[in-house]
C-alpha cells in the first residue's frame, strides 16, 4: 500500500471505530492534516449518527462544512466524545510530535477537551524516540527571538517557519536535533519559556488509542 492509501485505511479505521459510540447529540474533535483529511472524508459518510465537530483549524473546519458537518465553536459545546487526529511522529507510549501543519496549540486544547484521544498515523511515523522530526514551537512574534535563544540553551537548533502565521496569530519555530529522552519533562520546560504559546510535544496528554496503518493492515495500539 502507498502512504496515502494506508492514511486513507486509517481514516476509515477511526470512523468505523467511533461509529458505534456516537448519538445524535455527540459532537467530536477534529484535527488537522493530511491523515485528518482522510477522516473528515470518512467521517462525511456517516454524518447522520452525530450531531457535529469541532475543529483545529479553519482548513478542517471549511472541510467538514463541504461534507455537510455542523462546525460548533468549542466554547459552545461540553467534553467532547473523541478527539481524532494524526501525528509527526508517536512512539510506544502514545507520545507525540505534532506541529507540522502549525495547528499544534488548537490541536492540544481540542484534545484536552476530549474523553479519548485516537491517534491516526501510518507505520512511518511510529519511532523508537521522538526529535527526528523537527518540534514544531508556537511563539508569540515579539518574543520569537528570546524564545529561539532558550531553546539553543536547551540543545536544540531552532529555525523561524517562514511566512507562516498561525490561526492564532502565532509564529512557528521548528526545532532540530533535540534528544527527547524524558518528552513529558521537556513538553513542561518548553512551555515555561516566556512567549511560548504551547509546543508541539503531546507527552502530558497522550494519545489513549493509535490506529496504525501497516502493510498487513490498520493495527489498534493502546497506551501502556
Amino acid at each position: 500500500m502507498t502512504q496515502d492509501e494506508l492514511k486513507q485505511a486509517t481514516g476509515q479505521a477511526a470512523a468505523d471505530y467511533i461509529s458505534t459510540h456516537l448519538d445524535s447529540d455527540s459532537i467530536i474533535g477534529v484535527g488537522t492534516g493530511s491523515t485528518a483529511n482522510c477522516f473528515i472524508d470518512a467521517l462525511g459518510r456517516i454524518s447522520h449518527l452525530f450531531d457535529g465537530a469541532v475543529a483545529s483549524s479553519e482548513a478542517s473546519a471549511e472541510r467538514l462544512k463541504q461534507h455537510g458537518i455542523p462546525v460548533y465553536d468549542l466554547n459552545s459545546v461540553g467534553q467532547l466524545e473523541f478527539y481524532i487526529d494524526g501525528a509527526d511522529e508517536i512512539n510506544d507510549r502514545l507520545e507525540m510530535i505534532k506541529g507540522g501543519g502549525a495547528a499544534l496549540t488548537r490541536e492540544k486544547i481540542v484534545a484536552a477537551c476530549s474523553r479519548k484521544f485516537i491517534c491516526i498515523a501510518d507505520a512511518s511515523k511510529l519511532v523508537g524516540m521522538l526529535g527526528t522530526f523537527p518540534l514544531p514551537v508556537e511563539v508569540i512574534p515579539m518574543a520569537r527571538s528570546h524564545v529561539a535563544r532558550e531553546l539553543v540553551k536547551l540543545g536544540g537548533d531552532p529555525v523561524y517557519r517562514e511566512g507562516v502565521v498561525t490561526d492564532n496569530g502565532g509564529h512557528i519555530l521548528d526545532v532540530y536535533n533535540l534528544k527527547i529522552q524524558s518528552p513529558a519533562d521537556l513538553e513542561t520546560r518548553i512551555n515555561q519559556i516566556t512567549g511560548v504559546i504551547t509546543n508541539g510535544l503531546f507527552a502530558l496528554r497522550p494519545a489513549d488509542v493509535l490506529l496504525l496503518g501497516t502493510s498487513e493492515g490498520v493495527k489498534t495500539i493502546t497506551a501502556g
